[in-house]
């Protein structure tokens, strides 16, 4: 068995970072906080969103038994990046970046610039279970649904702003899957069901979404299908939403806003792992409290607003 997980820590900074606990008493409450969770979940690799400083990490390494085993990006402007958090060796780690040729440039804002290159880099590493079987992860964190507006505001009367502002995002969004998924489709090459291969993070969006549709890859088969046991040609290429695991249905959700419970933190899985998957043995950690679109209200907060998603995988 090993059980691999995704957590968004929230603004993971050190104190007197830009969007973490102001004090130092603040940050301790954080960190026992998510020690805490980690330690009852027992992951052995927690892929990790939202980390601000990587000594912030490994502060919350230091609180854990273990955990010898750290990796992270570059950050985005605001300073938070993806990474690991592992007790099992972290081989052949890299960062994926750029968006995959012919995708062009995307406007973002209603500047003349355009971006060719996800905000936030995916981080991918390979590791090895007890039983030798090697297991490469793709860490992202794609671009929030939550808008910011120019000047930093995160809300606006300008309903033409608004519209703008979230196509830009949703774009965004759709060429940072497209790189992700990009990325998978290399690392499979075609042998999803011999590769184990996994995407984790905050993908921003529900399962049902268009930009989350683009990891999976070729359509059909999904988990509680038909054809999920019957063999196709798309199956060494495809990326299973391990979510349907998650028992009961009303327990599938990783964030409240606004008072509405939302799957937007996802655990996918090659044909070799999906299927050494069974109901149940994708679980959520605490439920977090409901957030709105201002996330500088919650910086001393110790809990994140987020839910971990741990997965068991008998291989």
């Amino acid at each position: 068995m090993v059980r691999i997980g995704t957590w968004n820590l929230e603004n993971f900074f050190r104190p007197g970072g830009p969007a973490g606990p102001t004090t130092q008493d603040a940050y301790d409450a954080k960190l026992s906080a998510l020690a805490q969770t980690i330690t009852e979940l027992a992951p052995d690799v927690l892929a990790v969103q939202e980390v601000g400083e990587p000594a912030a990490l490994q502060d919350l390494a230091n609180k854990l038994a273990g955990y010898a085993h750290l990796a992270t990006a570059d950050p985005d402007e605001r300073g938070i990046r993806v990474g690991f958090l592992s007790k099992l060796e972290l081989r052949d780690t890299h960062q994926v970046t750029t968006f995959p040729a012919p995708l062009r440039p995307i406007q973002v804002d209603d500047t003349a610039d355009a971006v060719d290159a996800m905000g936030r880099p995916a981080l991918v590493s390979t590791v090895t279970t007890a039983a030798g079987t090697s297991i490469t992860l793709i860490t992202c964190h794609l671009k929030s649904k939550l808008l910011t507006f120019p000047g930093g505001a995160f809300s606006t009367r300008d309903e033409g702003l608004r519209a703008r502002y979230g196509a830009y995002a949703l774009g965004r969004r759709a060429a940072e899957a497209a790189t992700v998924r990009d990325a998978a489709t290399q690392l499979l090459d075609g042998q999803g069901k011999e590769r184990a291969v996994m995407a984790l993070g905050d993908l921003n969006d529900e399962p049902g979404a268009a930009t989350t549709q683009i990891l999976y890859g070729p359509p059909g088969s999904e988990i509680g299908t038909r054809g999920y046991d019957t063999p196709d040609l798309g199956d060494g290429a495809r990326l299973w939403n391990l979510s349907a695991r998650i028992q009961p249905a009303d327990n599938r959700y990783s964030r409240i806003y606004r008072g509405t419970k939302e799957l937007i933190d996802h655990v996918l899985a090659s044909h070799l792992v999906a299927h050494h998957v069974d109901d149940g043995d994708l679980t959520a950690g605490p439920a977090p409290d409901s957030i709105d679109d201002d996330p500088n209200s919650r910086r001393d907060t110790p809990a994140s607003d987020h839910r971990p998603l741990i997965a068991t995988i008998d291989l």
